[in-house]
């Protein structure tokens, strides 16, 4: 039987919290009747085995016992292993009771006991131990004033105990620790800590904790979280794992703010359905707006996972009107080569993801996609049906056009390589498009392609034919009168390049310098394409990567004309165990017409492209570097550049400095930052300014406090960004972290991942 996948645990607010008391300290043999022998010199252990209580007692059982010089008696019963008692001396009756004095050992497996002085008592199968306690099981350590256990129930008690949990490195101190049974106790009065300090900066204090490890679980009475000997959290019941494994349960509260809502407070909680299952509740009070409700589901199995997220919030106090969101993500596999999923989203209005986002990522999004696919894959090719639309959130100052609704969209891919020396593909796509108020039609594209690789060590040679052929019924949703278009283009290619290389050194270290010209020929023939419509194509963004493709337009709505040739020459320096050091790569292309085919009424007839050069490599171990230029032909100047540079001496240390520009659109400067500053304290921070705007885009500053224990830590991050092009908003996060325990605040750990290039966490 497979075992089911197991989601990833929440963060709960005592999600670490391991047994405190050891459920079974010693769970000896259970004797009827025992000899005990002294030996009188160091010889080897004496062992004595337990009789049935049938059996006939040895007429010396009832003996005194009572011996001076270092002893050790090992008891045998029904279980796998001896419990080994030592002492420096030992006396008493062994039928009813036998005292052990002067550093007394107890020893069973992985449990071991020292102490003063021990009384073994025969009628009730148990231990008694005094002065200076100390036990260790499974590497978990515990000291006491006395302790008290019936050694085949686990039944007893320790008092004042102090204990540490090597496993999750918790400590905390009693005052009385009760053993129900060998998976059961309870802790009174005690404290739990994961700092390593006599006097921990943070713990918590609870009245009773119940401690079940078959259940995995523990129940905490009244509890009280004190950090730097101040109470910041305060339960009158509480639940958590032993663990670390995933139970239901209240969550941190997560506290923060922006400057459209106002402060905010968000109280999840969290059902453990199944360990394949759960659900997630998270009431947030936004005080400008009001009270927001939120659930997020996921599910796991070995042929299906999702998660669905849905929250609205009634009567909002700054709009007088109801708002929502939905977003939800399903993967199935139906059969083993059938393929379902969904991707579906949807908000209320188009402000929603400005007024209620605490991050740029989300308010970014201005195009919700609404996604069904089904996808059958199999040993030539796949087949795949899908349908989409798009929810278009504007931006008044900004808008853009919605895209078209693919209701539905069949795609055919079929390939096979080396048949023959050959590699072959065909793409058969049919979609219908839909417009509330564009032209509307179905399309349908074959494109077969064929070509022959010739690759050897010091060259490389491919060329390739293919044919685009497509046909269009489109209907005029404001003439209602349909019409036809038909195309067919083919085009030839040639790809080829050259690898040298030799022996050389870069900054005083040997490398292998290589030199890799490319040429890269394309011929499509002109078809007049002005009367088509335009679904889904584009200009493609000139690159590197976009230079040495057959089609200067994405989609398949326009199939560009070239008679053109690109070269590029490329060089890279790699070090012994083959890392790139630095890479250089210049190219362009050259064309041989005039290209007639546009997205609009406009047509190309330059010689030849803008000018592409790329840098990129590690000037040391320390600063790396990257740069790219794109020169036009006609004035010589940059259309597009890009130079960055970044410093990373050390881990938790980065600096990156940024310059972007693209002419009549856009010229900024980004600085993103992780530096120490002091002892355990960093500055975290972000700016992307606006060099003609003369104004910040995107703006975030914070610190961080790691504890020199490393038992707590802290962020204070304030973060501005756009919301739309007139518009921004602030949000604040503040998070102390009790490692081993809970992260109580808002989380904005993911928000300086993103905005800052190589963060890491302190802890």
């Amino acid at each position: 039987m497979r075992r089911k996948p197991v989601l990833s645990h929440p963060q709960h607010l005592f999600p670490t919290i391991s047994a405190i008391a050891v459920s079974a300290l010693f769970p000896l043999h259970a004797i009827a009747q025992a000899v005990i022998q002294t030996p009188a010199t160091s010889a080897p252990v004496n062992s004595v085995s337990t009789s049935p209580a049938s059996a006939p007692v040895a007429a010396a059982s009832d003996a005194p016992v009572n011996s001076s010089k270092p002893s050790e008696v090992v008891i045998k019963g029904d279980k796998e292993q001896p419990t080994v008692l030592r002492a420096e001396k030992i006396s008493g009756r062994p039928e009813r009771y036998v005292d052990f004095d002067d550093d007394v050992e107890v020893t069973r497996g992985d449990t071991k006991l020292n102490a003063d002085k021990a009384t073994y008592t025969n009628l009730d199968d148990e231990v008694k131990a005094t002065g200076k306690v100390r036990m260790q099981k499974g590497g978990d350590n515990y000291t006491g004033e006395a302790m008290r256990l019936q050694l085949d129930s686990g039944i007893g008690f320790v008092l004042k105990p102090k204990y540490k949990l090597t496993r999750s490195n918790a400590q905390g101190k009693a005052e009385r620790i009760e053993f129900e049974n060998d998976e059961q106790s309870t802790v009174i009065n005690g404290t739990y800590s994961t700092c390593s300090s006599d006097d921990p900066d943070w713990y918590l204090q609870s009245d009773t904790l119940k401690l079940d490890t078959g259940l995995d679980r523990g129940i905490a009475g009244k509890t009280i979280v004190y950090f730097k000997g101040v109470p910041i959290l305060a339960t009158p019941s509480l639940t958590f794992p032993l663990s670390g494994a995933r139970h239901s349960g209240l969550l941190p509260p997560i506290w923060g703010g922006s400057s459209k809502g106002g402060p905010e407070l968000t109280l999840p909680y969290y059902f453990n359905i199944a360990p394949n299952r759960d659900l997630t509740l998270y009431p947030k009070l936004i005080t400008r707006r009001g009270l927001q409700l939120g659930a997020e589901a996921r599910y796991l199995d070995d042929d299906f996972s999702g998660t669905t997220t849905i929250e609205g919030l009634a009567n909002d106090r700054q709009t007088g009107t109801n708002r929502y969101a939905l977003a939800s993500v399903h993967q199935q596999k139906l059969l083993p080569q059938l393929d379902f999923a969904w991707n579906v989203n949807t908000a209320s209005d188009d402000d929603y993801a400005s007024d209620f986002s605490s991050s740029i990522t989300k308010t970014a999004q201005r195009l919700l996609l609404r996604d069904v696919s089904l996808t059958y894959s199999g040993w030539l090719g796949y087949a795949a049906l899908r349908a989409s639309n798009y929810q278009v959130l504007q931006d008044l100052t900004a808008p853009i056009t919605r895209p078209y609704d693919r209701l539905p969209q069949l795609n055919l891919h079929a390939e096979q390589h080396d048949v023959l020396g050959f590699d072959w593909s065909v793409d058969t796509i049919v979609t219908r498009f839909w417009h509330p108020t564009l032209v509307r039609g179905d399309r349908a594209v074959i494109n077969p392609q064929i070509s022959y690789p010739i690759v050897q060590p010091g060259f490389f040679i491919v060329p390739k034919l293919s044919i685009n052929a497509s046909n269009y019924h489109l209907t005029n949703p404001g003439v209602g009168q349909d019409t036809d278009f038909h195309r067919t283009l083919p085009t030839f290619s040639v790809d080829s390049g050259l690898v040298f290389e030799r022996q050389s050194s870069l900054l005083g270290r040997p490398v292998t310098q290589t030199l890799e010209p490319r040429l890269f020929y394309v011929n499509t023939p002109y078809r007049d394409q002005s009367q088509f419509p335009n679904f889904d194509s584009a200009a493609a963004d000139f690159n590197f990567a976009q230079i040495f493709s057959e089609n200067r337009f994405t989609g398949q709505d326009r199939i560009g004309d070239a008679n053109q040739i690109t070269a590029a020459l490329i060089s890279r320096f790699i070090e012994g165990n083959g890392e790139e050091r630095f890479k250089v790569a210049i190219g362009q292309r050259f064309y041989f017409n005039t290209q007639k085919v546009a997205l609009d009424s406009t047509s190309n007839s330059q010689s030849r492209s803008d000018l592409l050069l790329a840098a990129s490599g590690k000037i040391s171990d320390k600063i790396s570097a990257d740069t790219a230029l794109q020169i036009s032909q006609t004035d010589r100047h940059s259309v597009r550049s890009n130079y960055g540079i970044r410093w990373q001496p050390a881990q938790q240390t980065v600096l990156n400095l940024e310059y972007r520009y693209q002419r009549d659109s856009l010229e900024q400067l980004d600085l993103s930052t992780q530096l120490p500053i002091a002892n355990r304290w960093f500055v975290v921070g972000r700016s992307n300014y606006s060099l003609p705007d003369k104004k910040l885009v995107d703006g975030l500053a914070g610190f961080e406090y790691k504890d020199p224990c490393n038992c707590w830590s802290f962020r204070m991050v304030g973060q501005r960004f756009s919301t739309t092009t007139l518009a921004s908003t602030t949000a604040f996060f503040i998070q102390l972290e009790l490692n081993g325990l809970a992260r109580l605040g808002s989380n904005p750990i993911e928000v300086l991942k993103k905005n800052i290039s190589g963060y890491q966490p302190i802890n």
